[in-house]
């Protein structure tokens, strides 16, 4: 079966504001399960690019770049925005931060660090921040804060799944 794009996923935001607790979860431990996948790995395997995609540093180097985009969407809950913050579609952030160039642990250090302060700014939401509503530019739909937390939750497992897909090749370009 192929692997449906990220681009071309479809959601339903759906649930309650106080699932957003269970979704944290899922965001605290991200940064885990990177580390476990990726521990005693060699340099070689974390720079290795299948069919000319982004390589594991390049993968977790673009769920750090993000990070700010989401720590912004937050901030436009709570000056009351109309709209979320757009998403570069070129991904030029990534594609320009030569995170290859960095350690592993770097690049988990950093992502670690900035994923704190997305979860601390959803955390911090007052219960009327939680059920402001706000439209996603690229999926044309209104979100809430809980919304947000579970797309991001979505990308991270999209990326972790990629990682995954790297760890059980052995070919490279």
């Amino acid at each position: 079966m192929d692997r449906t794009k990220w681009v071309d996923r479809k959601f339903t935001f759906d649930a309650p504001e106080g699932w957003i607790y269970n979704i944290l979860e899922r965001l605290k431990g991200t940064s885990a399960r990177i580390r476990e996948m990726t521990v005693g790995l060699p340099d070689e395997k974390t720079i290795q690019k299948l069919n000319g995609k982004w390589s594991i540093k390049e993968h977790l180097g673009h769920l750090y770049d993000l990070e700010g985009l989401h720590i912004g969407r937050i901030d436009d809950f709570i000056e009351g925005n109309e709209n979320l913050r757009a998403w570069d579609v070129t991904n030029s952030l990534t594609n320009e931060s030569n995170h290859n160039d960095r350690s592993i642990n770097e690049l988990l250090e950093m992502f670690l660090m900035r994923r704190k302060t997305f979860i601390s700014k959803l955390e911090s939401l007052d219960d009327q921040a939680q059920t402001r509503k706000a439209l996603h530019p690229r999926l044309k739909v209104m979100m809430r804060p809980v919304d947000v937390a579970f797309f991001v939750a979505e990308h991270d497992d999209h990326h972790l799944a990629s990682i995954r897909e790297i760890l059980a090749t052995g070919r490279s370009e």
